[in-house]
């Protein structure tokens, strides 16, 4: 079972538009309302690909309960730890015409030292039956900026391997907890080490007591600095769509790669494949099962 967290859970609302006026009235032609935040996307896509997974995290409000309606809907098995706060909304807007999509992000709620504690205990138990945890996405006010490298912590001192996929303050702590995995994107990871090529931030971060890094960078595929080496998986074509969720999916792929111990080319091939399926699927947290099969035998790893 992978184990995904998603402290700022979310209910994704995506309006599909054929064009978007900005400065004028726009009739929205789709809605998709679904559960999200990025350990959800995660979750959904190693659920599609027959992985077990159970979903935890922060929810609490009316938003939260729709949250966790959904995943019942989506058969997403769910032990989510119950807030005071509601949870956030997220807005994404695509634009069919141009190719592009805006996201709108609420910040989330407060969440209270005691309310944390409650999910920290909870988490301890959900680890020991986990074979790896996922931690990814932001972090709800009143969490600790460091509660990343604290979860990654707990589950290296009882043998399970973590993937940590954060931003900012969070991400540049998320290290000093032994994550086997860390995966910023190349804006994230400029952001976390400012200067110097993404090899040379990659390597600081593993010297800092991550055991891997993988930075995204788009149409121009992955590079990981592992402790076997560094590589780079190179797309043969740019595939277009919605980029929300592809870091996610990309994400399930290296998580299945941890649990399965594949060499590092197959599980960068797989992630950067299943990163561009998701862009070609509308949703966060689908994937595009034919560009997967298309895309994948073509990326080249060196």
């Amino acid at each position: 079972m992978i184990l995904t967290v998603t402290l700022n859970l979310a209910l994704d609302v995506t309006y599909a538009l054929p064009s978007v006026d900005w400065d004028g009235v726009n009739r929205v032609t789709a809605v998709h309302r679904r559960a999200g935040g990025k350990g959800v996307n995660v979750a959904r896509v190693l659920a599609a690909l027959g992985h077990e997974v159970l979903v935890t995290g922060l929810a609490g409000g009316p938003t939260g309960q729709a949250v966790e309606g959904d995943l019942r809907a989506a058969g997403l098995p769910g032990a989510l730890t119950p807030i005071a706060a509601d949870s956030r909304t997220t807005l994404a807007v695509t634009d069919g015409g141009a190719g592009r999509t805006a996201l709108f992000n609420e910040p989330g709620p407060e969440v209270a030292p005691g309310e944390l504690a409650s999910f920290v205990r909870h988490y301890e138990q959900l680890v020991a039956a986990a074979d790896a945890v996922v931690l990814s996405g932001s972090l709800p006010r009143g969490v600790p900026l460091d509660t990343y490298a604290a979860l990654a912590s707990i589950a290296a001192d009882q043998g399970v391997p973590a993937i940590v996929d954060a931003d900012g303050e969070p991400l540049r702590h998320a290290p000093a907890g032994r994550p086997s995995v860390v995966k910023p994107n190349a804006e994230e990871l400029a952001r976390a080490v400012p200067g110097g090529a993404p090899a040379e931030g990659a390597r600081a971060l593993r010297e800092r007591g991550a055991g891997a890094v993988v930075v995204s960078m788009g149409a121009e595929g992955l590079l990981a600095v592992t402790g076997e080496g560094t590589f780079r998986a190179r797309m043969p074509y740019t595939v277009g769509g919605n980029p929300t969720g592809a870091g996610d999916a990309l994400v399930a792929g290296l998580a299945l790669g941890l649990v399965e111990r594949a060499p590092w080319h197959d599980r960068l091939r797989r992630a950067a494949a299943l990163g561009a399926a998701a862009v070609a699927a509308p949703v966060a947290g689908d994937i595009d099962p034919d560009v997967y099969a298309d895309i994948h035998p073509g990326i080249i790893i060196t």
